[in-house]
């Protein structure tokens, strides 16, 4: 009977499944269809559990495309107390989502989920806690604290786990309970399993991030477990040692000593000779000295570069790149390279990151060069940052890794993409910026591009070209040359204006024989039809020559020129009653000077003041105006000089990612920039600075020993550790496996021999043996000691007959 009543129930639960499968490959096949609300409630207030569960199916569907379901609300609550947990976890489900709209109805339910924080199942108490601490009622704030304490002992460490998780969501409901809260992670940090302590440290870098007095006891434990975390409590983990080290740790550094032979180098004939003659010098490097603590956290985290989680290995670079040294950073280096094999969106978030490493420590990326080509699918923002890279490891690269960049760029350079040819010539540019070496193949290489037809590549290349001149403006006299011959081509408004800038730049040298003036008298023909960025150069060019002119044609002082003095007529014997004939030329004492013909730059000067003066645009009416001025009056000529003719600096084109360099690897601020502001985004935490030597905290407290009996009686005690003392107090004793082997192999650490097995057994025959001689021995020792104390008890009868019979006759 007992079978072929577990054969029916097998039955049964076989067409359960069965229906089950065909209802949902029926509801996968068709149109999601809504029922009418009445026939949705008819099915939640159900007694059948398949119904009920359709029910509820389909009221979280409706819920999840965003219809009304808050009318569903009472009938799916009363649910909640339903003992199969595939009801329990719906009902759950729409609580989070609907309990903050109705707190009163949430409420009801509170006492069920409470029973359910006692049930069986760890999975249900687990579910329990994290629905009651995701009601987001005030009211329950102390009820979900409880939860969380009780949660804490709990044998299951999934439901400790989701004890830690609910730490943060009962603070954000209730500040208030915060020093409860502090009490419960102290407890959480220290606990044995990993993903209970990765959540407890998620919860402590919320709740209260400053309290790190709670980490020293647990330091060493952390940094043992965080290899076995998921990624979130990794990426936790990481950031609060960080933080942790920065504060706890001081930086420590020490001078390199190098040994040195006192004889110059030359060895004597005994091994004495050169020990006494051998002395340590300090040399100018500075290296890290790392806490054994630092140290320790730096190993333990190595294997993290292995990760599948691209952040994880961004974190780790982060910590040896804030706290590590050298040698540690370089092997970052080669995991952060590999995330550049994945996606475009993490390519473009590694690109940012290493783009930050490389800013400071260039040369270790060089071996990587292959990886920051170009290639035709990347999107602008991937193949904008590999230009950058290659611009900065440009200057430690060998001849034939220059000689592919510089191919490389002029390549692209000469493509239809006008972004890409902009970001290609500009890379041009700070390659020739940072190797002088390579400058004169760089300037070739731009010369190359003003004759194009592309007016955006020959303004660029032309500034380009600008900045390099400027570095050596001695050696490119002919270069400006052919620059100027290239204005009857140029189009471009800044084109034009780089080279008429130039051109006056060089107006000084060779003196008459420059080409400033002639290059000004062809552009005074066509100044009407010029764009306003060269109308404004071609003015300050007819400054600078005039100024250049004045400089060289400084006039001595005037001297009068006094004519011959001519007799007087004799008026006399006239017949005009003295009055001089009115026919005769007039008689003065000084005759003037010649009129000078004016200059051509004087004309030109004059001329361009002219063209100037009825132009359309206000702001080159008012600086010819002011040219106008400075020019005007001799006294201010050298004043004139000073401003028009001062050497310029020489210009550097900083990398483009420069203004990031303060932020944080791995942060959002890192690839926002200057758009996020100064002090990057909203929330943005820098790195705290080093502690100060002497001002860290006792290394004592990490050790976790001291305070451990008065912290032991205070605290509650985890279920976890518990079940760990329970069976080492069971491992003490006897136990089966020690007869089989096992635990002989496992404390001897190397599995028996069959000698060894054979071995025991002549041992325990032996054993067996003498355990029964001894346990004869002990039989006849017992037999003779009875027979003793029988004779002793017998006497000491008869003594005390004899006293009583005795003291019968006295009486």
């Amino acid at each position: 009977m007992e079978s072929i009543s577990r054969i029916s129930s097998l039955l049964e639960s076989a067409r359960e499944l069965t229906l089950d499968a065909a209802q949902s490959a029926r509801s996968s096949r068709s149109a999601v269809k809504t029922l009418p609300a009445a026939q949705i409630k008819k099915l939640l207030d159900s007694r059948n559990e398949r119904e009920v569960l359709d029910g509820l199916r389909k009221v979280i569907s409706m819920m999840y495309r965003s219809l009304p379901t808050l009318a569903f609300f009472s009938s799916v609550v009363k649910n909640v107390a339903s003992p199969n947990i595939e009801i329990k976890k719906l009902v759950y489900i729409y609580l989070l989502a609907h309990a903050e709209s109705e707190p009163d109805l949430a409420l009801l339910s509170i006492n069920t989920i409470q029973k359910s924080l006692s049930d069986q199942s760890p999975a249900i108490r687990a579910l329990a806690l994290k629905t009651m601490s995701g009601i987001r009622v005030p009211v329950i704030s102390q009820i979900v604290s409880l939860a969380i304490k009780k949660g804490l002992g709990d044998m299951s460490p999934h439901v400790r786990k989701a004890a830690a998780l609910a730490v943060p969501k009962c603070y954000r409901l209730d500040p208030g309970t915060r020093n409860q809260l502090i009490e419960y992670l102290a407890v959480l940090l220290g606990d044995k399993q990993y993903f209970v302590a990765g959540a407890a440290v998620s919860a402590f870098l919320e709740v209260c991030p400053e309290r790190l007095d709670l980490v020293h006891p647990h330091y060493r434990g952390l940094v043992r477990k965080v290899v076995d975390m998921d990624e979130w409590s990794q990426l936790a983990t990481l950031r609060l040692m960080t933080v942790y080290a920065r504060k706890c740790f001081p930086r420590r550094t020490r001078r390199v000593l190098k040994k040195s032979n006192g004889s110059g180098g030359t060895k004597g004939f005994y091994d004495d000779e050169d020990e006494d003659e051998e002395k340590e010098e300090e040399t100018g490097e500075v290296e890290q000295v790392l806490d054994p603590d630092l140290e320790m956290l730096l190993k333990n985290i190595k294997p993290l570069l292995q990760s599948r989680n691209s952040a994880v290995v961004v974190a780790v670079t982060r910590c040896y790149v804030n706290l590590g040294t050298q040698e540690y950073v370089s092997l970052s280096i080669g995991p952060l390279i590999a995330l550049l094999r994945g996606p475009q969106d993490i390519q473009h978030m590694a690109l940012f990151n290493i783009v930050s490493v490389c800013l400071t420590r260039p040369e270790a990326f060089v071996k990587y060069a292959s990886h920051f080509l170009v290639h035709s699918t990347d999107p602008p923002q991937v193949w904008e940052l590999k230009l950058e890279l290659l611009t900065l490891i440009f200057p430690h690269c060998d001849a034939y890794l220059k000689s592919l960049i510089l191919n490389e760029l002029e390549h692209f350079s000469q493509g239809s993409d006008k972004e890409l040819v902009r970001e290609a010539v500009r890379a041009i540019g700070r390659c020739a910026q940072s190797d002088a070496r390579t400058s004169a193949r760089c300037l070739r290489l731009l010369l190359k591009q003003i004759t194009s037809l592309d007016g955006n590549l020959v303004a660029e290349s032309l500034t380009v070209i600008r900045h390099l001149i400027q570095q050596d403006p001695a050696s490119h006299t002919n270069t400006v040359i052919r620059l100027a011959k290239n204005l009857d081509t140029a189009t471009n408004p800044r084109a034009r204006a780089s080279i008429i800038w130039l051109v006056g730049e060089f107006a000084g040298n060779d003196g008459e024989d420059n080409i400033a003036a002639d290059v000004l008298r062809i552009l005074a023909k066509g100044f009407a039809d010029e764009a306003e960025p060269a109308k404004l150069q071609i003015v300050l060019l007819a400054a600078k020559v005039y100024l250049h002119h004045l400089n060289r044609s400084e006039p001595g002082p005037h001297q009068l020129t006094v004519a011959t003095p001519v007799s007087s007529p004799d008026y006399s014997t006239g017949g005009n009653e003295g009055f001089a004939e009115l026919e005769r030329p007039t008689q003065t004492s000084f005759s003037p000077p010649p009129p000078e013909p004016e200059h051509p730059i004087v004309l030109l000067w004059n001329y361009i003041l002219l063209l100037a003066r009825y132009d359309t645009s206000y702001d080159l009416r008012d600086r010819t105006r002011l040219y106008k001025s400075l020019l005007g009056v001799p006294s201010s000529t050298q004043l004139a000089s000073l401003m028009l003719l001062a050497p310029k600096p020489v210009p550097h084109t900083p990398s483009p990612s420069e203004s990031r360099t303060g932020f944080t690897l791995g942060s959002a601020s890192l690839v926002i920039g200057e758009d996020g502001g100064f002090h990057g985004l909203r929330g943005y935490e820098a790195l705290p600075d080093w502690v100060k030597a002497g001002e860290e905290p006792d290394p004592s407290l990490r050790e976790g020993d001291l305070t451990k009996a008065e912290y032991e009686s205070n605290r509650v005690i985890p279920a976890g550790e518990r079940l760990d003392s329970a069976i080492k107090d069971s491992r003490m004793g006897t136990s089966p496996s020690g007869t089989n082997g096992i635990g002989a192999a496992t404390g001897g650490g190397k599995e028996k021999t069959l000698d060894d097995w054979l071995a025991e057994g002549e041992d325990e025959e032996e054993e067996t043996e003498e355990e029964d001689e001894t346990e004869d021995d002990d039989d006849e020792a017992e037999d003779e000691s009875e027979e003793q104390s029988s004779g002793e008890a017998s006497d000491a009868e008869e003594e005390s007959s004899d006293e009583n019979e005795h003291d019968r006759l006295v009486k």
